[in-house]
């Protein structure tokens, strides 16, 4: 039996209001091409598509690593990203993650009881913190993923019985699209051990939960979609890897060094824009439901709980608890409303008289704010070169290598930022490191901990030796390029205001 409270009276009917939110979602959705790891995707995909099956088994993108057994947990990700370039070049990229995002979103709110206008805006106070984790990221298709599985549970919840067999096939896909999979597996454990103790603890009469806001499965659903849990986790397993992949995810997630060093596996900090977002987000939501928000819904609070404290161990796992808070945010901006209009009430005319000057108002902002940002996506999509010059990758350099490849080493040598761009732009060329790359080590390898060594404020230069390095990749006004600059076994061969080229001297041949 399924028991469900209330449902929230909608915000305002939908209106002009209601298309300016989405125009407002579709443009915090569309993001230019900088995500440092979308260059090895995209290679990686595009190698699957020409060369076919198995994936490789080692690394084929670095001379550093060339025996690590590489798991790659996206690979069905990057076949439909290299499929979509090859087909629609970077701006069908654009659109493909652009649109994952705002189909995230939407499913996301649409598990609040909230009106249209509720969740539309709810949207976008969401997507405006989750700004810095937006573009052409993998990570947003489990952020779809763990949006399609809360809807499809209140789908369930609503009586639509036959949306329970579509979980397993779910799991299915989302293993091979993504490795954050295990974030929806979490997801319906704590929903099934929720429900199981808040349901035990009412039939002992050890707690009077009294009538709950949330619909909650009664014991032949909990039974069921344990059930389901575990033919869902099982699928997993139908992937190129098998066992492998959680071998690979938890190897991952227990590298310390990788953990401490890398600034999105941080603890949330206030450092940077992310943080200070986020904590506002938190502060304005955790305000008004202190206030306004008096309904009992454990298995929501869990949920939410549990992903609340894994945004607070990393700043990674923001985005997963801005989709599991959009129910809340769109009640509450919905129960904001009603009070207003409780307080200050006004007939039908004056009501369409505000949500016209709101229109008005959003409308004139998105003027300011659209057009410069829509060049910048248009420029990214149809001329990615030209777009670059703009930003700090090094496309300047990239050019002079594609123009003089005579010039070039064999074994480069290049920052962590640049590894996924490299391999987007110089296909031909191994790399030294990229976003793959941070856990893996092997014997006197450990390829974070030497690039670190490399690029701190007394750089390492035996690190290059280690590896056999004769040409390097390296941002100009960094300790590394001033240790190149006063080393007289390398020569400078290239350089601009963002990078400079460095070649070993030994293996030069006469220009």
């Amino acid at each position: 039996m399924i028991r469900s409270g209330a449902v929230h009276p909608p915000l305002a009917r939908p209106s002009a209001l209601a298309l300016l939110l989405v125009v407002l979602i579709v443009n915090f959705a569309l993001q230019p091409l900088t995500e440092p790891d979308f260059g090895w995707h995209l290679r990686t995909g595009l190698d699957v598509l020409h060369r076919g099956m198995p994936l490789p088994s080692v690394d084929p993108y670095s001379h550093t690593m060339p025996d690590w057994p590489w798991v790659e947990h996206a690979w069905l990700t990057d076949v439909l990203i290299a499929k979509i370039y090859s087909s629609f070049g970077a701006l069908g990229v654009i659109v493909m993650f652009g649109a994952i995002t705002i189909s995230a979103w939407l499913f996301g709110a649409a598990v609040s009881s909230a009106g249209v206008l509720s969740r539309l805006l709810a949207c976008v106070l969401s997507l405006w913190v989750a700004l810095p984790f937006l573009g052409a990221r993998t990570q947003l298709v489990t952020l779809l993923g763990l949006a399609l599985l809360s809807w499809m549970l209140k789908r369930w919840h609503e009586g639509n019985g036959w949306v329970q067999w579509w979980i397993p096939p779910l799991f299915l896909l989302w293993a091979n699209l993504h490795g954050g999979f295990l974030a929806g597996l979490l997801y319906l454990l704590l929903v099934v051990a929720t429900t199981t103790i808040v349901g035990w603890l009412s039939d002992q009469r050890i707690v009077n939960m009294g009538p709950l806001h949330e619909p909650v499965f009664g014991w032949k659903e909990v039974k069921r979609l344990a059930l389901l849990t575990a033919v869902s986790a099982g699928l997993t397993l139908v992937n190129p890897y098998g066992w492998r992949l959680y071998e690979e995810i938890v190897d991952s997630l227990s590298n310390r060094f990788m953990l401490e060093t890398l600034q999105e596996w941080q603890p949330l900090s206030m450092a940077g824009l992310a943080g200070r977002s986020y904590a506002l987000y938190l502060a304005g939501l955790g305000i008004t439901m202190a206030l306004w928000y008096r309904r009992i819904q454990p298995v929501r609070w869990v949920v939410g709980a549990v992903f609340l404290a894994l945004s607070f161990r990393h700043m990674r796992n923001i985005p997963f608890f801005l989709i599991v808070s959009l129910p809340f945010c769109a009640e509450v901006l919905s129960e904001a409303w009603e009070r207003f209009r409780r307080r200050w009430p006004s007939d039908e005319a004056a009501t369409q008289r505000g949500c016209l000057a709101a229109t008005v108002v959003l409308a004139l902002m998105l003027w300011w704010l659209g057009p410069e940002h829509l060049h910048r996506i248009a420029l990214s999509g149809t001329s990615p070169a030209e777009y670059f010059k703009e930003t700090s990758y090094p496309i300047e350099a990239v050019q002079w290598i594609q123009a003089n490849q005579d010039q070039a080493g064999q074994r480069l040598y290049n920052d962590y930022g640049y590894g996924g761009f490299l391999l987007w732009w110089l296909p031909d060329t191994k790399i030294f490191i990229d976003g793959r790359m941070p856990a893996w080590r092997s014997g006197e390898r450990a390829i974070l901990r030497d690039y670190m060594a490399l690029t701190g404020p007394d750089p390492d230069l035996r690190i290059l030796t280690k590896y056999s390095v004769d040409w390097a990749l390296v941002r100009r006004q960094t300790p590394l390029e001033e240790g190149l600059a006063g080393d007289v076994a390398w020569r400078r061969v290239y350089d601009d205001h963002k990078a400079a080229i460095y070649r070993l001297k030994a293996t030069m041949q006469a220009f």
